[in-house]
């Protein structure tokens, strides 16, 4: 486990998204290449203004967009309330967000709103439905996007992170693989925050949460993935989710990218090699990998997260969090988090919420 605080692992957690999410701002969702380094040359090394006729057109270098300022909201929910109110963050929608939307995707604050959010405008606004029937079925990111704050603040907290987690992300997601992937990259999320290394021995923690009743994955084998013991009882290590694979990812993109015969040059490839488009499968190998080789170098991390096109915003806010937990707030580089519109702002809800991860009988190498 890494030495540095746990206060500046879960601000670096925070701020990384934020950064990742700022820098694809302006190239967001370019699938031709060729398009891409037309309009940004051929590597994209700082915040950009979005161009006239793109997504996020008529905003600044810098800025947020949609998820990131979702996100905000959610941080400032949790560190008013002191944890996850589901009531409080359903109120912050209802007076803060879904009044700016009209239920098409090139409206509302952060020029894009995202096919989930979508959904549960039509559901709570046209149709009056109740938080809580309000998920949709798209298979992306969104939810682990605005999570990724409950991980942080619950990092200590396994079972209470897969709760309220899982909580969350049905209020706009209800596709059981999505929620449990979700769920799952909340857990890597939150033993990086405690200090642990995303490497090849990452699952074996996260499979003994699960042994541990912590995590509501289902497993039908022994350790280390070894046979099921005759007699083994099945019901004790059964969780919601049917399949514990989605914790197993982890690790396999972090030995691949230790595994001196595997390379991916450059590194921003793995956006081809794992997929371009928004589906959750295409998202997490990648930023899982790219986080694991760049795991003490954030800017490399989130530039070729950046620079690999498609759905780059959610792979390098993603994989801003997943490093900016391993570098800590301190080895972000000073130039981003000063090209970050609000930055100080953000910065402070970051502490904030990270001054709260406190629970009784934890012991860190802080």
């Amino acid at each position: 486990m890494s030495n540095m605080t746990l206060q500046d692992r879960a601000a670096g957690a925070i701020m990384g998204a934020f950064i990742g999410d700022a820098l694809a701002l302006g190239p967001h969702w370019y699938y031709d290449l060729n398009e891409l380094h037309r309009d940004y040359g051929p590597w994209i090394s700082g915040y950009t203004d979005p161009k006239p006729d793109r997504y996020h057109a008529g905003l600044r270098a810098g800025q947020l967009s949609q998820a990131g300022l979702i996100l905000a909201l959610t941080l400032r929910s949790l560190v008013a309330r002191g944890g996850y109110d589901e009531g409080d963050f359903c109120r912050c929608l209802d007076e803060e967000l879904l009044p700016l939307l009209n239920g098409t995707p090139m409206h509302g604050p952060g020029g894009y709103t995202s096919q989930s959010i979508r959904e549960a405008w039509r559901r709570r606004v046209e149709q009056r439905l109740p938080w809580g029937q309000t998920g949709g079925h798209a298979d992306t990111t969104e939810a682990i996007e605005r999570t990724l704050a409950l991980a942080v603040r619950y990092a200590l907290e396994p079972q209470q992170l897969a709760r309220a987690i899982t909580q969350n992300t049905l209020l706009t997601q209800v596709d059981e693989t999505v929620v449990s992937m979700t769920v799952a990259y909340g857990a890597v999320l939150g033993l990086l925050v405690q200090g642990h290394a995303l490497d090849a021995h990452l699952s074996d923690k996260l499979m003994q949460q699960v042994k541990d009743g912590a995590l509501p994955f289902h497993a039908v084998t022994s350790d280390r993935l070894q046979p099921p013991r005759p007699g083994d009882p099945d019901p004790p290590r059964a969780g919601r989710f049917a399949s514990p694979d989605a914790l197993l990812t982890p690790s396999y993109m972090a030995r691949a990218a230790a595994d001196p015969d595997i390379r991916i040059e450059p590194a921003w490839k793995v956006a081809l090699v794992y997929g371009m488009p928004c589906a959750i499968y295409h998202q997490l190998p990648a930023a899982y990998y790219l986080a694991a080789r760049f795991h003490d170098d954030f800017e490399s991390a989130v530039l070729h997260a950046v620079n690999g096109g498609g759905q780059n915003q959610a792979r390098a806010m993603l994989t801003g969090a997943l490093v900016g937990a391993q570098v800590g707030l301190s080895r972000i580089p000073s130039r981003l988090l000063e090209g970050l519109e609000s930055a100080a702002e953000l910065e402070q809800l970051a502490a904030n919420l990270a001054t709260g991860l406190r629970v009784s009988g934890y012991k860190s190498n802080d």
